[in-house]
């Protein structure tokens, strides 16, 4: 909960009047590589027992389907792993927003005047 300006009071957060709290600031980025490490083993983790999966599934049933689906489901760990591995945390209510709302047409001049320079 952040704090207001009351009593006159600057409504700045970082002044002395009104410190930043501690529970508001954001991971480290050490912190942040290693949650997204744990997150990347965590989903390689089940590669690996899944190809011994589908070798106990074809020595027990012989059947070459079966162990290929478990296979097939596997393939795609490595990309998903990654992708989440690399994502961003989630953006907060405060975080600003870089996007100004404006659009120009396609091919569309910038209006603003230009200086030139003349030698």
């Amino acid at each position: 909960m952040a704090r207001n300006g009351a009593f006159g009071h600057p409504d700045e957060a970082g002044t002395p009047d009104n410190p930043v709290l501690i529970t508001e600031a954001q991971l480290s980025i050490d912190e942040q590589h290693k949650a997204r490490v744990r997150k990347y083993m965590t989903i390689m983790a089940f590669r690996f027992p899944a190809l011994i999966l589908a070798a106990i599934a074809y020595g027990i049933w012989e059947n070459g389907w079966v162990s290929m689906l478990i296979i097939g489901a596997s393939i795609p760990l490595p990309w998903i792993a990654v992708l989440i591995a690399n994502d961003r945390p989630p953006r907060t209510k405060d975080e600003p927003s870089r996007y100004d709302g404006r659009r120009r047409a396609a091919g569309e001049i910038e209006s603003s005047p230009h200086h030139i320079i003349e030698s």
